[in-house]
Formats: structure tokens, sequence, C-alpha cells
């Protein structure tokens, strides 16, 4: 019998990705700390609180008695706005200080990340424009980028974005919606004042427009006096969504936020989650809410902010004899991130394998552009490392840059 070989395979090939995915890149501090995990390098370039000051035995014990307690419960599906004690847990948060909040004006999101990607879907369609600040955090250019949205950022300066500006961008582009981080902002540190923040509600009242508050760093201030939420001024009231997270003041691992918003715009999050992740896991929602009941947070957040004041001072302190003469930079009143700007000629992602070799890192300013990036400019953290090594972070840094 004879057998005949097979044929060479005439298989077609796959269909190809969707332009979006091929348009929107990585995020590039995702890249540099892939490529500085060495535990010698003084890492600047993340976003990462300092795993020191979690309060893991708190934790820890709010998940136990969760789970000793309500194990059916914990462990089983859930509803995709989010638990009930929680949600009223983070109303109560935000009526203390000064916004009247009901636990169903509020849905549970997988980190404040998620209520980004939400807030894509239900909001942006291909084509629709959004503003942004300039520069803007990353994340919230790659979910709005990924949506197909175009970007057009807002100009402003060491206060925020200018409301000038922002009304002439919104006569002209009749966008979607604007996404700010009025406080303590990502990348910059910088945190608007109260009168920007009025002109913004008005411009959003009078014009039209969404406005995305996030707000995941307000509560680690260290000097100043609160501003109260662009959301709480008059004209804002009906069209703010406002984001937050226990990322920067429980533990990132969590991966618990939420947002506040109206009531029609937050039913189309709630669809839009229930086809992402049906809900937030819910003995994380449990625990969480343990922990609220048990243990004093704002207590533990004055505890973790002085810790991060002593070490903004740290690298403040040393920035003049680590950057070149003639930088500037922005001295932020709390959060996680100090903004620099070096001189004109200098490109900090260009030099940045040259300062890795000397085995410390930050973040180019370039990525977090969404128009003509200013490549003199550069983010580093200051809260991961201790005013210690900050010190030794920054001497590397600047024989680096003197190379």
């Amino acid at each position: 019998m004879t057998v005949t070989a097979p044929a060479p395979s005439t298989a077609a090939p796959t269909p190809p990705l969707a332009a979006r995915a091929a348009s929107v890149g990585g995020s590039p501090v995702r890249d540099i700390l892939a490529v500085t995990a060495r535990p010698e390098v003084i890492n600047f370039a993340g976003g990462l609180p300092a795993p020191g000051l979690f309060d893991a035995e708190g934790i820890a014990a709010a998940f136990q008695a969760v789970l000793t307690e309500q194990p059916a419960r914990a462990l089983q599906y859930a509803t995709t706005e989010g638990e009930p004690t929680l949600r009223a847990a983070i109303a109560a948060r935000f009526a203390v200080r000064g916004l009247a909040t009901d636990a169903d004006d509020l849905l549970i999101t997988t980190g404040s990340q998620q209520a980004l990607s939400l807030l894509a879907t239900a909001l942006v369609e291909p084509g629709d424009t959004v503003l942004v600040e300039s520069p803007c955090y990353l994340a919230a250019l790659q979910a709005f980028g990924l949506a197909g949205a175009h970007l057009v950022p807002v100009p402003g300066d060491e206060a925020g974005m200018d409301p000038a500006a922002l009304d002439e961008l919104v006569a002209r582009h009749r966008p979607k919606l604007l996404y700010t981080v009025p406080t303590f902002q990502n990348p910059t540190g910088r945190t608007m004042p109260a009168d920007r923040r009025a002109a913004i509600a008005g411009v959003a009242a009078r014009r039209g427009l969404w406005i995305v508050e996030d707000d995941p760093y307000g509560e680690l201030r260290f000097e100043g006096e609160r501003v109260p939420w662009i959301a709480s001024y008059p004209g804002a009231e009906d069209r703010t969504v406002l984001l937050g997270s226990f990322s920067k003041v429980m533990a990132p691992g969590l991966r618990l936020g939420w947002m506040r918003a109206p009531a029609v715009l937050l039913r189309a999050c709630v669809i839009a989650k229930q086809a992402a992740d049906l809900h937030t896991p819910t003995v994380n929602q449990l625990s969480a809410a343990r922990y609220l009941a048990d243990n004093d947070l704002d207590a533990h957040v004055a505890r973790v902010a002085g810790a991060y004041r002593e070490r903004r001072d740290a690298m403040l302190l040393g920035l003049p004899q680590a950057l070149p003469e003639g930088s500037a930079w922005i001295r932020p009143e709390g959060g996680m991130f100090v903004w620099a700007k070096l001189p004109e000629g200098y490109d900090t992602a260009a030099l940045l394998p040259q300062v890795v070799r000397h085995d410390v890192a930050y973040v180019p300013g370039a990525p977090f552009y969404a128009g003509e990036p200013d490549r003199t400019t550069l983010r580093m953290c200051f809260v991961t490392q201790t005013p210690e090594e900050i010190g030794e972070g920054l001497r590397r840094l600047r024989g680096a840059l003197a190379r």
C-alpha cells in the first residue's frame, strides 16, 4: 500500500489585531521597571508606595475576620456595583470632607485605573475629542487612546491647566470630556488652586462637558490647606466623575478603587463593568470594609504622609547638586512625585541608558505628553526609598549626568 505524504499547509493567516492595539504603546514606566529590576538600582521611576509602611498586620486581621465570620459570602460572586458596606464607608468619608454622597452614587472598581477604562467605554466613540492636561497621567492617555479618542492637551503652568485656554479648546473641539488630576498631579506633583477649579467648573457648565476628576493622591498632603474637589463647585455637580482609590493609602495589591458619578453615567459604567469582570473581588471589598470599621485609616494615612514628607524633603535637598545648573523643578505639597526640567539641549530619554548604568533611574517626561513633548523633563518618585537611599540615588544621578 502506498502512503502519500500530506500536502504542505496552505492555511490562511489569522486576522490582524485591532488597529487600536497597534496604535497605543505599552507603558514606558513598566518597561523601565523591568530593565531596572536589579536590586542594586535605586529606582525613582516607579509610582510604588513604600511597602514598609503598609499596615500588613491590620489588613491581614481584616481578611482573617472576614474569612472566619462570613466565608461563604466572601468567596462568592457579588453585585457589580460593589459591596454595600464598603460603598457606605466610602460615602461617609466623602461626607466628612464636605461632599454629600450616598452609597448608591458609587461604583467599586478594580483599581481606579479600571474606572478610566469603563468611562472610555461608556463615553468615547472613535474620533471623539478628549481634553487632557499637559503633561498627563500616562495610563489615562492609554485608556482613552485605546478607545479611539482624539487627545488634545490643555496648556497650563505650575498651577495646572489654564481655564481660558480650556474654554477656547472646548469651543473649538466640542470634546466629550476633560480629564484632570488636580491634586498632587501625576507626573508633575502640582496642585490646582481653588480659583482655577471654580473656573473649570464654570467652563464645563457653560459649554457642556463631562469632567473626570482623578484623586488618587489627595489624602497624602504634607503641608498647606486642602483644596475642595472640583465636583463640589457650582456648575460641576451634575457633570463631574470623581475617582478615588485605596492603592496609595492602604495597599495597591488590593486593587480597590471607586467612581462617584451622576446616575445615568454610573449605570452605563456598571453595564461596562459587567462585561469586563462582573465585579471587583468580594473578599477584597469585605476586608477593606472590615479594615475601615476596625482601624483608624486617617491616623494611618497621617503616619504615611509624615514619612513621605521626610522623603520629599530629602529629594528636594539633593536636587540642586544632582541636576545640571539651570534646571528647575516643582515643589509638591504632597503626593509622590517631583517633576524636573533640565536646561535646553538635554534629552532625558536619550540620557536614561547612561543613567541606568550608574544604578539609578527616573522616567523621561516625553511619554506623558499628548502633544509635542518637552524632552528636557523627567519624573522622580520619592516615596519608595528611605531618605538615605534617596541621597545616594541623587549622588549617582549627579555622576551620570556629569558624564
